[in-house]
């Protein structure tokens, strides 16, 4: 059973240490992700498990089935629980159509974005609402002037449609813009950030992991089993993937994220430590992160009700501090994705 915990030291909400990722669950074959997606009647087992097992929090993103995941989700949750037993987050920011004002984080889209969202979730408000990057961080998108972007996510605050704010991969030092401008003009400030770090991408040790433990901010990882690798669906090369996802066109995009000849022999030995743990590798790459103080609720995504249980169970294994250190120590640094452009 998986145990309360606050979101950070700048809010007094309260969440599950795991919250389950949304975006394959939505109307499939629909959307960016839609060859790997589950309909309602598939999900719900998913998420009565995950709720029986003290996880109740959940995170979804407009561009989800581009609106379809907030569809399922909202019904789903409104079907389960009453309204103030679970947390309910979603993400504005991604290019919801052709048009240019259908995107990024301008008063316009913010505005009419969360709109959208609460009548597709059906919820008369959003308790955790991500800005899914930074002002500046889509590629082709406008560089929408930072107050812009904070004085309308505040008003948001203001008007009961938001309660907490967060935000999402970006530089250290664009969080830090953000949160200083903020707090310079009596804004709402952002209370987590959810950005992308695991085993083999670690580059956020750098400078955004200090400074959201510095100054209070709940860290709640994205993509914690490597989008699969992980977790073994590779099986040690990107020709290898063993799962609809890893085999379909989502492995781009991993390819994608994930370079070095290190990544593969990083798997080998979250595989061996599962082995000798006796636990699975999945179950090892999450216990990795939940062993870092900084990290509050890590983002986990499942398509069975199996994996939820196996990642609920993972919040109980403690691994010793040598092991610790021999799953870290094949890391090499890597180019921030986001210098590329886009993470």
């Amino acid at each position: 059973m998986l145990k309360p915990v606050q979101l950070g030291q700048n809010s007094g909400l309260r969440v599950s240490e795991l919250c389950l990722g949304t975006m394959n669950f939505g109307e499939p074959g629909k959307g960016h992700q839609g060859d790997w997606t589950l309909g309602p009647d598939e999900a719900k087992p998913i998420f009565k498990a995950a709720i029986d097992h003290g996880l109740y929090y959940f995170d979804c993103a407009d561009v989800y089935g581009l609106g379809a995941c907030e569809i399922v989700i909202g019904k789903l949750l409104k079907d389960l629980l009453p309204r103030d037993e679970y947390v309910l987050a979603t993400k504005v920011s991604m290019p919801m159509g052709r048009h240019p004002n259908q995107g990024g984080l301008s008063r316009k889209h913010i505005m009419e974005g969360v709109d959208a969202s609460l009548k597709r979730l059906g919820h008369d408000h959003i308790d955790h609402l991500v800005i899914h990057r930074h002002p500046h961080g889509v590629p082709g998108g406008v560089e929408t002037p930072i107050e812009e972007t904070l004085e309308a996510l505040h008003d948001l605050v203001k008007a009961g449609k938001v309660l907490y704010l967060g935000g999402s991969s970006m530089f250290a030092w664009q969080f830090a813009e953000l949160q200083l401008t903020a707090q310079m003009n009596g804004w709402t400030k952002f209370v987590s950030m959810q950005n992308h770090y695991n085993l083999i991408y670690r580059e956020e040790e750098r400078e955004m992991n200090p400074y959201c433990a510095k100054t209070g901010v709940a860290l709640m990882p994205w993509s914690p089993l490597a989008r699969g690798i992980l977790a073994g669906a590779y099986k040690g090369s990107f020709d290898e993937g063993s799962t609809s996802r890893s085999q379909g066109q989502d492995r781009s995009r991993t390819q994608s994220l994930y370079h070095g000849d290190f990544i593969f022999d990083i798997a080998d030995r979250v595989m061996e430590m599962a082995e000798k743990y006796g636990h699975t590798p999945a179950q090892i790459a999450v216990a990795w992160l939940l062993s870092k103080p900084e990290v509050t609720s890590p983002v986990v995504g499942v398509s069975k009700v199996s994996q939820l249980e196996q990642l609920v169970a993972a919040a109980a294994i403690e691994l010793d501090d040598a092991d610790v250190d021999y799953l870290e120590a094949l890391y090499q640094p890597v180019a921030n994705l986001l210098t590329l452009g886009y993470s």
